[in-house]
């Protein structure tokens, strides 16, 4: 006597040994001798052999239609044996064991038209339910049949057209249910390449510059860059008018000119040295449809040859400090002795008169570390330059740290071209060595008034955000923290508020003070948190985008100036850091790298979609560089 037995989910047969009241002892067809409980035996039956029933049974079940084994089944619950003698069965006898077992796998494999209700036995699913999974099925069937379509155009790099209204999805945030993904995979793994170089052969991607522009856009501004329609606020009108003769320094590609300076003698040999920061904060009220706008920004996004700004063009041309008008400003007067000491300070919201907006490019060729020390040749603005350069060295003296880093260099990027068709634009790079006497001059003036204007809210209890430094982590706080880093007490980022929103947060609360108004602001404000909290996050994320993009542009000049070489200066271990490009990579080829030492690489690979540049080693160059400082955020010094 033979059984068909359920054992793990799976059917098998066997030859019974010793059949007991609640089990048995069966030989299966591998030989192995089991014990089963008799609640788990389907079939008794004499013939076939076990080895061939389930083999016969697979045969005879493949010829069973379910649709029509549907119709014939009744509906309340059955037993597959009782169903089978009525299916097969004759007048005078029932199926046989290769009918019976064949019927049980026919029944087990059509799911959708057969519940099962227990060890062998079924209910047909009722027609409703029956006609929806079948729909199901057929919906399926068809996707699976689409999905292999695209993936075929795919492979052969031409763009389905149901991929030309989603390709921001698919390259940015795919959703893996969606069919066109699931094509998108499948044509990847058979090509070998990831998607992005996929849908670039298939001209999907009009560009790579477009590619890392369109992701960031995708992840920052999935609305869009563009502003909403706001209503333009009134200029303030009542501000009094400086006895001052302002200047600011910046870049020449510089349109948002937050701060200025203006020098005065007094009596005494006293000076007054005036810093004025851009006011938009009196016309951008918080909570304004304008402030809204900058909060969703929370800052000026920067990339070589474009940026997003944090606030409307209007309100930057309003409030820019631009020579030859009178803008609003928040102002930090220091009264300085003869041997630069700040003796007092003073803040005043006024109205000062901007004379010149001084360029680097001009004046740095004047005044530098050469020229300073020959004696000074005659320029606009040089005796009150030297004064505050002074004044400068004076401030960086007594705090003990320097302003900026030495051996860190900053990248012009000066792109020319349409950004629309950036293989053709013509990039042009210079490299410019930080901590020279203009950056010294802007840096600390800036440290200052950030200093002075946090201890202000601090002494006066009033809220704002502070970049602090402690153990070397650097970190967002409402709490007026030191700045290790910059040999500060506290340090209230406020002189940028064209720029930043934390500082426009800042100069909230500090023209409240200084008019006598309650701070939008209160202590442990929720509000004031989670725009320190999103603040930071953002502000990493749009420097991580500029990186890339000053990356981008790297590999482009390369490619632009067809170079097979170049020379690179090893940081630590394997990373090298190119000369001349605010490039960073690794070199594993490099023979025992020693930081500082200069060495000559073969380009042997670039891609622009991932930004990768391998090289490799040619030689060791004599001579070590003069500096190997790493790039790292400098506290104080963005203007």
């Amino acid at each position: 006597m033979h059984v068909l037995f359920e054992e793990e989910g799976a059917f098998r047969a066997g030859t019974i040994l010793a059949d007991n009241e609640t089990s048995l002892q069966v030989e299966t067809v591998s030989g192995k001798r089991a014990k089963i409980k008799s609640s788990n035996v389907l079939l008794r039956y004499q013939e076939p052999a076990p080895g061939a029933l389930l083999e016969l049974a697979e045969k005879a079940a493949a010829d069973i239609d379910s649709g029509f084994l549907w119709e014939c089944a009744s509906d309340g619950e059955f037993s597959f044996c009782d169903f089978a003698d009525e299916y097969f069965g004759g007048a005078g006898h029932g199926a046989s064991a290769v009918e019976a077992a064949a019927l049980l796998l026919a029944l087990q494999a059509a799911p959708v038209h057969f519940h099962r209700k227990g060890k062998g036995r079924f209910r047909k699913a009722p027609p409703d339910i029956l006609a929806a999974a079948l729909a199901g099925l057929e919906k399926k069937r068809q996707q699976a049949l689409a999905i292999e379509r695209m993936a075929g155009e795919l492979a052969a790099f031409t763009l389905p057209p149901e991929f030309a209204p989603m390709l921001d999805a698919l390259l940015y945030k795919p959703d893996r249910n969606r069919p066109e993904t699931k094509a998108l995979e499948t044509a990847c793994a058979r090509s070998g390449l990831s998607a992005p170089h996929l849908l670039a052969k298939c001209g999907a991607i009009r560009s790579a510059y477009d590619y890392h522009y369109r992701r960031f856009l995708c992840e920052q501004f999935p609305r869009g860059a563009g502003f909403p329609e706001v209503e333009f606020p009134p200029f303030p009108d009542d501000l009094p008018l400086a006895d001052a003769r302002a200047f600011s320094i910046d870049d020449a590609a510089t349109t948002e000119i937050d701060d200025a300076f203006s020098l005065q003698a007094l009596p005494g040999g006293l000076w007054r040295v005036g810093i004025h920061i851009a006011a938009p904060g009196l016309a951008v009220a918080p909570d304004s449809p304008l402030d809204r706008v900058a909060r969703a920004r929370l800052s000026t996004v920067y990339m070589p040859g474009a940026k997003i700004t944090m606030l409307p063009e209007a309100i930057v041309d309003g409030f820019t400090l631009a020579a030859g008008r009178a803008c609003p400003v928040l102002s930090l007067y220091l009264t300085v002795t003869p041997e630069f000491e700040i003796a007092a300070h003073e803040s005043r919201l006024e109205v000062v008169p901007i004379a010149a907006n001084l360029r680097h490019h001009d004046i740095e060729p004047l005044f530098n570390e050469r020229t300073l020390a020959a004696g000074l040749p005659d320029f606009p603005f040089r005796d009150e330059l030297k004064t505050l350069w002074q004044l400068a060295r004076a401030c960086e003296g007594r705090r003990g740290k320097p302003a900026a880093a030495q051996g860190i260099n900053d990248y012009h990027f000066a792109i020319a071209g349409d950004l629309g068709d950036p293989g053709a634009c013509r990039v042009e790079i210079s490299e410019r060595r930080r901590g020279s006497p203009l950056d010294k001059l802007v840096s600390e003036l800036m440290i200052v008034t950030n200093s002075t204007w946090g201890k202000v809210l601090a002494q006066k209890g009033v809220p704002a955000i502070y970049r602090a430094q402690t153990a070397g982590k650097v970190r967002m706080t409402t709490s007026p923290s030191p700045h290790e880093g910059l040999g500060v007490d506290q340090y209230a980022w406020a002189s940028s508020p064209l720029r930043r929103y934390v500082d426009l947060v800042n100069q909230w609360q500090l023209a409240a003070c200084l008019q006598g108004k309650a701070p939008p602001f209160k202590p442990r404000s929720e509000l004031l948190f989670a725009a320190m909290r999103d603040f930071d996050l953002t502000y990493g994320a749009y420097a991580e985008f500029q990186r890339g993009m000053e990356r981008y542009w790297s590999l482009r000049w390369l490619h632009q100036e067809a170079r097979r070489s170049v020379e690179a200066i090893v940081r630590r271990e394997n990373l090298v850091k190119l000369e001349g490009l605010p490039l960073l990579l690794r070199v594993p080829s490099i023979p025992e790298p020693k930081p500082g030492q200069r060495v000559r690489l073969a380009i042997e690979a670039m891609d622009f979609l991932t930004l990768e540049l391998d090289c490799r080693y040619l030689e060791t160059l004599g001579g070590a560089a003069e500096s190997i400082g790493v790039e790292e955020e400098m506290e104080g010094v963005a203007n």
